[in-house]
């Protein structure tokens, strides 16, 4: 049997949508118990946070990882949190999409632009950010291109730097860009509940 594609996945998944300070919040339960929970602008249809969920080995619910949006600072105790602080010169690797592209940001590189260097290791399915003074080195995936079984493509990547902060794009490939146009009609025609009032479950 064919491996159901990733649209046919979030058809069939149960969805549950509410509609709250300017936000679509959409909620996926997959068949295989794995949840994944999106937000959206209201007004530009743009993906504001991506955040997944699986069961853990005792079958309760593990924590959220974020794909894409702020990352989540891990909830401290009011003392700990004294006693164990991130640095806040350290770099924040963060995705923040927009509608035609997948786009991440590093904060808190203060190098110049000619420092860095943005590569695809198509074998390894990533992207490796490095730099000339081996200061900074990180690899990272696209999960979405994983997930729709599409090649990286070299010349869809380009980065700049600005204000201490590494910006690095990949333009969606026009497949992702037409799966996401479908979705968000499908995703319209499922009743929102406003701030949380009534019942919200659809499928």
């Amino acid at each position: 049997m064919a491996v159901p594609s990733w649209l046919e996945r979030l058809r069939a998944a149960s969805k549950t949508a509410l509609v709250q300070d300017g936000k679509r919040k959409i909620h996926y339960l997959f068949e295989d118990g794995k949840e994944m929970a999106e937000e959206y602008d209201v007004k530009t249809g743009q993906l504001v946070s991506r955040k997944w969920r699986e069961k853990n080995t005792l079958g309760g619910s593990g924590k959220w990882q974020v794909e894409v949006g702020e990352p989540t600072s891990p909830l401290l105790g009011a003392l700990e949190s004294e006693l164990i602080k991130e640095s806040s010169s350290n770099p924040v690797f963060m995705r923040k999409d927009t509608l035609s592209s997948f786009q991440w940001r590093i904060r808190n590189l203060p190098y110049p632009k000619e420092v860095y260097s943005v590569s695809l290791e198509k074998d390894q399915r990533c992207c490796v950010v490095r730099t000339t003074n081996k200061k900074y080195y990180k690899k990272f995936s696209i999960p979405d291109l994983d997930r729709y079984q599409l090649p990286l493509d070299a010349a869809a990547l380009s980065f700049t730097h600005a204000n201490n902060t590494l910006i690095i794009t990949y333009q969606k490939p026009k497949e992702i860009l037409a799966a996401e146009e479908q979705l968000q009609k499908e995703l319209k025609k499922i009743k929102a509940a406003n701030n949380g009032d009534g019942d919200c479950k659809t499928q």
